[in-house]
């Protein structure tokens, strides 16, 4: 496991963006991503975003979605896995104990995030078969799950009650899918989400990924 196995590299241009975000977000130990695939932007926020003591919890069925008929998704699987475990191996230890860096929760987003959402402020997480302490809020969430439009605003929506005053959530894909048909590409959801959240997000960016920010103290 000396090597990180990826075979896509659509993250390539997102942390030029993302470092711009970092001295704004609130805290930089709880992360969330819905649509996790190999693991790329995970691994990134593991190495480049993350605290010492934090955590990032990865959201996906890994069956792939509508742009992925052709996709082996257990083969997918198997590199977020080898990905996730090298970098958590790589990242150190928390005062001496195997560090804990991500949490894999498998499922549909829906089901996952209504898991999540009904925890205590330090309740015990069972949800993909992991055990872990938890606070519910996080300082940064990244969407990039299912394209389907319904799918994008159901995951921002259900999201956006679990990240914290000042936390980011970015939107991956916001220009993807022409000539795709509308209400399957994300744009159309993530403008709804914008214009039913207006007075708790602010638009902080806007490019190929939009990011909000919570408004709040």
């Amino acid at each position: 496991m000396s090597e990180y196995q990826f075979t896509k590299d659509w993250f390539n241009w997102a942390p030029e963006v993302w470092k711009q975000l970092i001295p704004h977000l609130p805290g930089r130990q709880r992360f969330l991503e819905i649509g996790s695939f190999e693991g790329r932007s995970a691994v990134w926020i593991i190495e480049n975003m993350m605290e010492d003591g934090g955590y990032i919890d990865c959201i996906d069925t890994w069956q792939g979605g509508e742009e992925h008929s052709e996709e082996d998704m257990a083969a997918v699987e198997a590199r977020f896995d080898h990905n996730l475990e090298l970098a958590s191996d790589r990242s150190g230890t928390f005062d001496g104990d195997v560090a804990r860096h991500y949490f894999k929760l498998k499922g549909p987003s829906a089901k996952i995030l209504a898991g999540i959402m009904s925890e205590g402020e330090d309740s015990v997480d069972f949800v993909g078969g992991d055990i872990r302490a938890t606070k519910p809020k996080y300082d940064f969430i990244y969407i990039d799950g299912s394209h389907i439009a319904k799918d994008v605003l159901t995951d921002a929506c259900m999201a956006w009650p679990l990240l914290k005053p000042k936390g980011m959530m970015v939107f991956d894909d916001y220009m993807w899918g022409n000539p795709r048909d509308i209400l399957h590409r994300p744009k159309p959801a993530i403008d709804a989400f914008c214009n039913l959240f207006a007075e708790e997000a602010e638009i902080v960016h806007v490019g190929y990924q939009l990011v909000v920010r919570k408004k709040g103290e």
